[in-house]
């Protein structure tokens, strides 16, 4: 069943969103060649206990970390290592953190060093389609309207959407309904009304849509061995359209990217 939201409650969502936001922001500046996983994993929940919130996934079903980190060709779900990062890496930092009682949750991937052309067209394709999801996010919808969306965008552009995992509902559980996914048709699927609150969340790789996982029982990666990118946002549907409750903008500003990629889904302007 999904879980309708008021306004307060978006507002407050909002604020666990943002310490997300920030907490992907603190560690833009740190992820380069030389860092492990594991130390990202640490300053990570640092920084998140210090701001008042709580770790979303640290123990949540079994998970050992407060990040989950993805390199290369690990697509999802990648446990934080010793390995330290090399150049030309790409590493997905997926977090979440509890605030106000809500979750927020959302992923960006990181270029390590001096990266592949193909493999930043990869990520400059996959991170272009969660917008072009979140214009899907509006009242008179339905949910596989954005699943179609990425699909499409994705697939004009060679890569494989990745089917056996998709985006959620979001708020004072981590995964709500609906299910979001990243391929669908268009027309079908739960409508989309006002209150609703999801995280879309493309996994998108370089080749083949197929993956496998590791031993682990967490690290999911691309059968193909080729790379895979992940972005993630926090959207609501407010006053029948798509607010964005996550955003970009401490990554941008803490490497120097100017954007104005998420302006559009605002009706408040963003105040870092």
């Amino acid at each position: 069943m999904i879980i309708i939201k008021t306004k307060e409650e978006i507002e407050l969502m909002r604020e666990s969103a943002l310490i997300v936001s920030k907490t992907l922001g603190m560690l833009a500046t740190e992820i380069k060649p030389g860092v492990t996983p594991n130390k990202l994993d640490k300053l990570a929940e640092t920084f998140i206990r210090d701001n008042g919130a709580i770790p979303g996934f640290l123990g949540l079903y079994g998970c050992p970390s407060t990040l989950l980190t993805s390199v290369n060709e690990q697509v999802v779900h990648g446990l934080p290592t010793d390995r330290p990062l090399e150049d030309g890496d790409i590493i997905a930092v997926d977090c979440g953190a509890v605030l106000n009682d809500f979750y927020g949750d959302h992923a960006y991937t990181f270029e390590v060093g001096e990266v592949a052309e193909e493999t930043k067209k990869l990520l400059q394709v996959t991170k272009e389609s969660l917008y072009i999801g979140i214009r899907e996010t509006k009242v008179g919808n339905r949910v596989e309207d954005i699943g179609y969306a990425i699909q499409q965008y994705c697939e004009k552009h060679g890569y494989g959407v990745v089917r056996e995992l998709c985006g959620h509902g979001l708020g004072r559980k981590l995964h709500e309904d609906p299910e979001v996914p990243n391929y669908g048709k268009r027309g079908r699927g739960k409508k989309l009304v006002n209150g609703i609150t999801i995280a879309i969340e493309p996994m998108i790789n370089l080749g083949a849509r197929n993956i496998r996982t590791l031993k682990d029982g967490w690290t999911i990666v691309t059968a193909d061995g080729k790379p895979s990118a992940h972005f993630e946002h926090d959207v609501a549907i407010v006053d029948g359209k798509p607010e964005l409750l996550s955003t970009f903008a401490y990554i941008y500003k803490a490497l120097g990217i100017i954007s104005n990629e998420e302006d559009e889904f605002r009706q408040v302007p963003l105040v870092l």
